[in-house]
């Protein structure tokens, strides 16, 4: 059971990295003039709400199985993605707004999360990668 546990963590940790790549790279393109402000925080929009189902899934379930310390790993990140996702202003598109992403720095904010995402989330494969091959080695 415990070896299940991460293999699902480490493949919803692969969609992850995989997903905060394909953020900077899509803030790349923003910020070099190859897409509009429009195109580019339509296509970031739509990974928002999976990002954060896809992480507040492997929260849970290390919640449910026990694995303390590798949850208190996932909730800070888990109640940021939640406290973006929930405090968009009315008047905006989604986290990611064409009107405001280029002011107030709001670009090189956003890519900098994306950043610290994808460091967190290759710290997180490999946490996940080794309890996987110690779960494997004691059952």
């Amino acid at each position: 059971m415990e070896a299940a546990v991460f293999i699902l963590s480490l493949v919803d940790c692969c969609a992850l990295i995989f997903l905060a790549v394909y953020f900077i790279i899509t803030l790349s393109d923003l910020e070099c003039d190859y897409i509009n402000a429009r195109a580019c925080c339509s296509k970031l929009n739509k990974w928002v709400l999976p990002e954060l189902v896809s992480h507040s899934v492997v929260t849970i379930l290390m919640l449910v199985s026990l694995h303390w310390f590798i949850l208190l790993l996932n909730l800070p990140i888990a109640a940021w993605n939640l406290y973006r996702y929930v405090s968009v202003p009315s008047g905006n598109v989604g986290v990611f707004d064409p009107t405001e992403i280029h002011n107030r720095g709001l670009l090189k904010t956003h890519m900098k999360e994306a950043m610290i995402k994808l460091g967190f989330h290759l710290l997180c494969f490999f946490i996940y990668l080794y309890s996987m091959i110690l779960a494997l080695i004691n059952d």
